[in-house]
């Protein structure tokens, strides 16, 4: 098998960042020019791109996780800082009432979970926990909190 049909093989299944790609490779046995070569092949057709990968996660996570939860997911696949950043404004400029109407959603699966019936009257137990639900997914728990509060 060569390392471009290992590749298909692979990118037929899920996305792969390019670095995950070559770690892939490099574990197969390939040799780095073989490895590199098949990676600007599979990039040049359009089957490997570390910005749709970024794309996907993105829109998968989102509603799910904040933006640091996916960031990092996006750090441990090697993909560059400024890359998601790039793709994250433009998700966010074409996705801005889809935000809004996640978070509504969010604020109302947090209500029923906790049982709660306003945010103005949370006891400290309840509030810890929802600042570490909130934190644990990447959202920023106390400016929600706030924004929240404001709304009532």
């Amino acid at each position: 098998m060569t390392c471009i049909d290992y590749f298909y093989r692979l990118l037929s299944a899920r996305d792969y960042s390019a670095y995950e790609l070559l770690n892939k490779g490099q574990e197969k046995g390939f040799a780095d020019t073989e490895i590199t070569e098949a990676l600007a092949q599979l990039q040049s057709k359009g089957y490997q791109s570390d910005t749709r990968l970024v794309e996907n996660l993105i829109s998968s996570s989102q509603g799910k996780y904040g933006k640091s939860v996916i960031k990092r997911k996006c750090y441990e696949k090697r993909i560059a800082a400024e890359l998601f950043e790039q793709v994250w404004q433009e998700q966010v400029e074409q996705n801005d009432s889809d935000a809004t109407e996640q978070l509504t959603d969010l604020k109302a699966k947090i209500m029923r979970k906790y049982k709660l019936s306003d945010f103005q009257h949370i006891d400290p137990k309840t509030k810890a926990k929802l600042v570490n639900y909130l934190q644990y997914r990447g959202f920023n728990a106390f400016e929600l909190l706030r924004q929240w509060q404001q709304e009532e």
